[in-house]
């Protein structure tokens, strides 16, 4: 069954790690390689099932290759997850057993951080190979991607507003912001220095309490955010809140978040699209903090990330062209445009064995 699924979902290769001193049992999955390595971060997580562990792998590789199309990176897609409790199954030896077998891939996938994951782990991974992005500024790295995605987030909506409201003043509007971690809690600042209304919730009440003092923002209930009176929605904390409940409740007239899979299903995508509600696809809007850490392989540049943050407007902008042209809801019209930058770029028959990432500027040691 497992390569009908691969079938199904189009990955070049899966790969299944263990190594049982550590306590390691992993799964990498690459995608696609047609735009270069696959770049995609690794998930720590207690999955109930290995076929559960598998199906997350599977399904967060494939939308790593659209939405590292969409940014317009010579890069393609993957994924990894490790099998754990990232609260109680963490060392030194589960993560240097994994970077072992990400060397082991040449170069063909590359890792960062991700759920469950953090620079400090990260430090572990990059002792056995140098093919990790979000590594600590004191490697030539990046750090902490939040304020990228966040800046690449009001990117994605000027270019919505503007497309929805004809204008792009981020100040008349109001805004219901799910989600206050280290993505959200900075969009919400980028949107008070703007002058807009916020609504927030969050099921950490501290942070409802901080974007309330520091940014003016109007603290709703967990449930009552899908009822406020804004013009815009922005999931960003977990996936599928825009679902066959919610929906129905909603009055805003865009969504535009950093979450990721933010609609349930494909079904609820046609329904949002037939209410006229103006969707930004999440992975052209979210792609700030992917952005950031590809840029580790040419040397990294912090005034470069800002500039190429930029580019995610035109690439909503983009979006909404196809989906009017071809008369479909913007998120098929965002992966149409992901196909389509790779069925391009494939066409060139590319050489297989393309030389490995050069990550210039990076300093390594620890061994």
């Amino acid at each position: 069954m497992i390569f009908e699924t691969l079938d199904t979902f189009g990955h070049e290769q899966v790969v299944f790690c263990h190594n049982k001193d550590a306590g390691l049992k992993a799964i990498i999955a690459i995608h696609n390689t047609v735009l270069g390595p696959a770049l995609g971060g690794t998930r720590m997580w207690p999955y109930k099932t290995e076929q559960d562990a598998l199906n997350d792998v599977l399904r967060l590789s494939r939308g790593m290759t659209y939405k590292n199309a969409v940014a317009g990176l010579n890069i393609g897609g993957g994924k990894a997850v490790i099998i754990g409790d990232p609260a109680a199954d963490k060392s030194e030896a589960l993560f240097r057993a994994f970077g072992q077998f990400v060397e082991a891939l040449g170069g063909r996938y590359i890792t960062a951080e991700d759920v469950g994951i953090d620079v400090n782990d990260m430090e572990y991974v990059y002792r056995e190979t140098e093919y990790v992005t979000g590594v600590h500024q004191v490697h030539g790295g990046s750090g902490d991607p939040s304020p990228f995605t966040a800046y690449g987030t009001l990117q994605g909506l000027m270019a919505t507003l503007n497309k929805r409201f004809g204008d792009e003043e981020v100040g008349k509007y109001s805004y219901a912001v799910q989600g206050l971690g280290h993505v959200g809690m900075e969009f919400v600042k980028l949107l008070k220095e703007r002058g807009a209304k916020i609504f927030v919730t969050d099921i950490n009440k501290g942070l409802v309490d901080k974007a309330v003092s520091e940014y003016g923002a109007e603290a709703v209930g967990l449930d009552e955010i899908y009822d406020v009176p804004a013009d815009v929605y922005s999931p960003c904390a977990l996936g599928g809140t825009v679902n066959e409940n919610t929906l129905p409740r909603l009055k805003m007239k865009v969504i535009c978040g950093a979450a990721n899979n933010q609609l349930a299903n494909n079904a609820i995508g046609d329904e949002v699209a037939k209410r006229g509600i103006l969707y930004a696809p999440d992975y052209a809007v979210n792609a700030g903090g992917v952005m950031n850490v590809a840029l580790e392989l040419d040397g990294y540049n912090r005034e470069r990330a800002m500039r190429m943050m930029r580019t995610i407007y035109h690439n909503l902008a983009r979006i909404f062209e196809i989906a009017e042209r071809d008369a479909i809801p913007t998120y098929r019209a965002a992966d149409r445009l992901a196909e389509e930058r790779i069925n391009a770029i494939g066409k060139l028959k590319l050489p297989l064995g393309r030389s490995a990432p050069r990550f210039q500027g990076r300093i390594r040691g620890g061994h």
